[in-house]
């Protein structure tokens, strides 16, 4: 993989993220987990380029995502539509989902693991986190159509550090 500036990152974010998919990804004493996501963002904030994903407190990958200083967003190419399927539908607690879905993690050095299969790992540093809260929504049918069980997710800005593109 070829490393590239934020800024040169190509293809529209909407498509990337809530079509394409990606691979939110983080290592905790030297494991790795992995969990497919559809909602997120990419931007700027306090004057830095970052990335927005959102993890139920529920899902295995949080537990990974918590404490790590750096995380990963991964986009893999269509051919790898089953391996997004079966990350997204199979807990990491009780199978090696990465290996069911022939998938080979890759260091991105400090703690951050991607996947070699990627066509683009965004390596973030958290700057932000915080759980959604119900009160804050100004369109209330949000909450009502998304968290009927009130299990809201919890959103990370990370700082994007390094992008590399196959």
């Amino acid at each position: 993989m070829t490393k590239i500036r934020p800024q040169d990152i190509t293809g529209s974010v909407f498509e990337r993220i809530g079509t394409q998919w990606m691979l939110i990804t983080a290592e905790k004493e030297g494991k790795v987990n992995t969990m497919t996501a559809s909602w997120g963002g990419l931007g700027v904030m306090w004057n830095s380029p970052v990335a927005i994903c959102a993890v139920r407190p529920q899902r295995y990958t949080f537990e990974f995502i918590e404490p790590a200083d750096l995380y990963t967003l991964s986009f893999l190419p269509e051919q790898y539509r089953d391996a997004l399927n079966l990350c997204g539908a199979k807990s990491g607690r009780d199978t090696d989902k990465i290996a069911a879905a022939g998938l080979h993690t890759q260091d991105f050095g400090s703690g951050a693991a991607g996947f070699k299969e990627a066509e683009l790992t965004l390596v973030c540093r958290k700057l932000f986190s915080q759980f959604i809260k119900e009160e804050n929504f100004a369109a209330p049918e949000i909450a009502t159509k998304f968290y009927p069980g009130k299990d809201f997710h919890k959103l990370y800005i990370g700082e994007i550090t390094d992008v590399y593109g196959a």
